[in-house]
């Protein structure tokens, strides 16, 4: 009786058949690289704004969560959103001087004074727009935004008028002015055809955008 009849013959490394451990280790191998196709990069990173948006929205949201009685986003409203600016001021790094300080319309004041710290509003603009984008890029619509309601409007104006009084900083929009290239143009084209004649110059229609865009303060909106 063969003495190796009771035992798994091994592999004849003459007949070309690898053995079931050769065979499992190729496969193992081969796994990772097709995980990980040639060629493909990693993605790339967020922005500074879509950080800073995606803090916002968090911290909205959790603003909701521990309100009093609690807030679901789909009940929230422009009266909401206001509480949210007015529970940030705590936050603030912005002198305001009230009304009685001596400091009052002092745009730089010689001495410290006991005036209260609140939001500047600029970083409020600034919020209330990265807060816009994200509702609706959260599913909200465009019709029942609450940081696009009139009211939240108004405060921001009124914030902005305050601000301006009680810092002495003039917070005024930069008015859009006519560009004279296109004049000048005209000009030198009438001038080449007739011989200096300045008669047929009319004005351009290219007017020159100014660029007022808030400042993002990141750092005093944050929560």
């Amino acid at each position: 009786m063969d003495s190796t009849s009771g035992r798994a013959s091994a592999p004849d490394p003459n007949s070309g058949e690898p053995g079931p451990s050769a065979g499992s280790s190729s496969v193992s191998a081969s796994l990772p690289q097709q995980q990980q196709p040639e060629g493909s990069s990693p993605p790339a990173p967020p922005s500074r704004y879509e950080s800073q948006k995606r803090r916002d929205w968090n911290t909205f949201l959790q603003y909701l969560k521990n309100h009093k009685p609690p807030l679901t986003l789909a009940r929230c409203s422009g009266a909401h959103v206001i509480e949210f600016l007015k529970y940030l001021d705590q936050f603030g790094k912005t002198k305001v001087h009230i009304t009685g300080c001596p400091y009052f319309g002092h745009q730089n004041p010689p001495a410290p004074c006991s005036c209260p710290l609140k939001q500047a509003w600029g970083s409020l603009d600034a919020l209330i727009g990265r807060l816009r984008a994200a509702y609706e890029e959260n599913g909200g619509r465009p019709e029942s935004n609450p940081f696009g309601a009139r009211a939240v409007r108004i405060y921001l104006r009124e914030v902005r008028e305050g601000q301006s009084k009680a810092r002495g900083i003039p917070y005024e929009k930069k008015k859009r002015k006519r560009s004279n290239v296109a004049v000048a143009a005209v000009n030198v084209s009438v001038e080449g055809a007739g011989g200096g004649s300045t008669s047929g110059g009319g004005e351009g229609s290219g007017d020159a955008d100014s660029s007022a865009a808030a400042s993002s303060a990141a750092a005093t909106t944050t929560v």
